[in-house]
């Protein structure tokens, strides 16, 4: 495998990996208020933006990769925006055991 599948492929899986942490955080604890909502936000639509450049240049691994992290850094930041309320049900439909 060439060098720079394998340095894209770490890259990739670091990136995808490295939002997980923080959404299951929140699902156990309900917390977001130390979240940026700002930062977030750019987040996402810089996902998207990548998701979007990949599928123009239709090259799989950026649309793969940048979906997974859209869709976890979007989920983290519905959790920040959301009421108490429907926070909780979101985080009970993930995590039943919590109550």
């Amino acid at each position: 495998m060439p060098l720079i599948t394998i340095v894209g492929s770490i890259a990739a899986l670091c990136s995808m990996a490295s939002f997980a942490p923080q959404a299951w955080k929140i699902v156990k604890s309900r917390r977001t208020s130390d979240i940026s909502a700002g930062m977030y936000t750019l987040t996402v639509t810089g996902f998207a933006c990548w998701t979007m450049y990949g599928i123009l240049l239709k090259q799989w691994p950026l649309i793969i990769t940048n979906s997974v992290c859209l869709c976890l850094a979007g989920f983290i930041l519905v959790m920040k925006l959301v009421p108490k309320p429907e926070k909780d049900k979101i985080a009970d439909a993930i995590d039943p055991t919590k109550h």
